[in-house]
């Protein structure tokens, strides 16, 4: 089990500082920021924030905290969607703490990484994983989800700034 620690402990670490730059990219921004698009086809600050929580709740918080699916996609990538800069903050402390809190209880029983938490629930609906999958790969895909739509909220909220006040500490 010794690796399984090592995965976790590394994704525990990644995950903190996914969180801790994104909000503070997040805290620099203005109410208009947040809802505010690159591009008329690019996603608004808000809807990468909606994004991300909608795809905490659905994988993670269904089987963590058994949290029925609520999710609506949808309606995450809606044009003009409105979010207060505080909602957005809240959204993302939120969702990360809520993969750290899995992370957190994987840790300390490190045989789950190789469980099939889907197998019994409802089929998955908008997932890049399917009910058989295991909690290492649901967690691998998190990472991957998260850490791409983090990257776009730093992206977005420097095209709106030009310079970023960074705290490394």
């Amino acid at each position: 089990m010794e690796i399984a620690l090592e995965l976790i402990e590394s994704m525990l670490v990644k995950f903190r500082s996914e969180k801790k730059w994104s909000l503070q990219a997040i805290e620099q921004l203005s109410e208009e920021d947040i809802t505010s698009s690159p591009t008329p086809e690019s996603n608004s600050i808000a809807n990468l924030v909606a994004h991300i929580r909608g795809a905490v709740h659905s994988r993670i918080e269904t089987i963590h905290l058994n949290i029925p699916d609520t999710r609506d996609r949808d309606k995450e990538f809606e044009k003009g969607l409105k979010m207060s800069k505080e909602q957005a903050i809240t959204k993302i402390r939120d969702s990360f703490d809520i993969l750290i809190e899995y992370l957190e209880h994987l840790k300390s029983s490190p045989e789950l990484l190789m469980s099939q938490p889907f197998l019994n629930l409802p089929p998955l609906t908008y997932s890049q994983v399917n009910n058989e999958t295991t909690a290492l790969n649901l967690i691998m895909a998190m990472f991957r989800e998260v850490h791409f739509h983090a990257g776009q909220i730093i992206y977005a909220a420097k095209i709106r700034k030009g310079q970023l006040v960074w705290n490394y500490n």
